[in-house]
């Protein structure tokens, strides 16, 4: 690569919304997924763990007020500013009852050192009644909700059991914009039978429309259908040096004005069980690091990469 790429890390998309470095608490809300509850499958995306990939938030048995006392306790030591973004993480968080809904994410956004309110959920599970109550909550406080997107490709989401197709994706990002809120995609790098330049063509393709994006490694976790398929020989999954290249050339492909909220990903070290790199964070991080400054790829600031 020739020149310089400047990508916008979420340390600085945060420090310039916010004025100040902010921490996310991860919340429960108890809901479950069309894709589990038989609406459109029961069995789950193929590489999703029994938790919904929210091994790292609070229990839903908790009030979303106990929730969040706990998860600030968590990290009340990594920051002075006592600055908070609620982040409803596991399964699908606008997927329940709009009168539920409001009442959970009232309860969320109410402590003055929550700052804003960021809701993981599928694009199939955004009805006109729930964009308008985000519309109504992102009055009082910024919302950003998460898309779990994952891959372009037609074969690789039928694979996975996504349950939706493109197209579902590309209308709830109109409709949250259309409403003044931000998205951010997930995009996993590495699903099976993907290239590198396919999984280019998803970056690119959603770069073109989303605000943010979380770019993940594979992992394989026990207990999915994943890994028995990793089990049985049918994929491999990417080596470091492998995943670090195509992620660099992700970022280089990125609209400058993306920001970029995750360069990896943590998979519980309990259920892991590929790659086994990725469990060394540290490791990773100053590997990416380095890869990226060898290629010019830099930041505005300190980035925060591993939200």
């Amino acid at each position: 690569m020739s020149g310089m790429n400047r990508y916008r890390s979420l340390n600085d998309h945060n420090q310039k919304k916010f004025g100040k470095k902010v921490y996310k608490l991860s919340l429960s809300a108890g809901l479950s997924c069309p894709n589990r509850d038989g609406a459109c499958g029961d069995r789950g995306c193929i590489f999703c763990s029994r938790g919904g990939s929210g091994e790292f938030a609070s229990c839903s048995e908790l009030s979303i007020p106990e929730q969040l006392e706990q998860a600030k306790r968590r990290v009340q030591s990594k920051t002075r500013d006592n600055a908070y973004i609620a982040y409803f993480q596991p399964f699908s968080n606008t997927y329940g009852d709009p009168a539920y809904l409001r009442r959970i994410y009232t309860e969320a956004i109410a402590p003055e050192f929550i700052l804003g309110l960021n809701i993981a959920t599928r694009p199939d599970c955004l009805p006109d009644d729930v964009l308008d109550l985000l519309s109504e909550i992102n009055a009082v406080k910024p919302v950003t909700v998460e898309l779990g997107l994952q891959t372009i490709h037609p074969a690789t989401a039928a694979y996975i059991r996504r349950g939706y197709e493109l197209s579902v994706y590309d209308e709830a990002v109109r409709k949250l914009h259309e409403r003044g809120i931000e998205v951010v995609t997930h995009i996993i790098l590495g699903l099976p039978g993907e290239t590198p330049e396919m999984m280019l063509d998803t970056v690119r393709c959603v770069g073109a429309v989303t605000d943010g994006v979380k770019l993940q490694l594979l992992h394989v976790l026990s207990d999915t259908d994943l890994a028995d398929d990793y089990a049985a020989g049918k994929f491999e999954v990417l080596s470091l040096d492998s995943y670090t290249d195509i992620l660099c050339r992700a970022i280089e492909v990125l609209p400058g004005h993306v920001v970029i909220h995750r360069l990896t990903g943590d998979g519980d070290k309990r259920s892991l069980i590929a790659p086994l790199w990725s469990a060394d964070k540290k490791r990773v991080l100053n590997h990416i690091k380095k890869a990226l400054d060898d290629r010019n790829v830099i930041q505005g600031s300190k980035a925060d990469t591993h939200s």
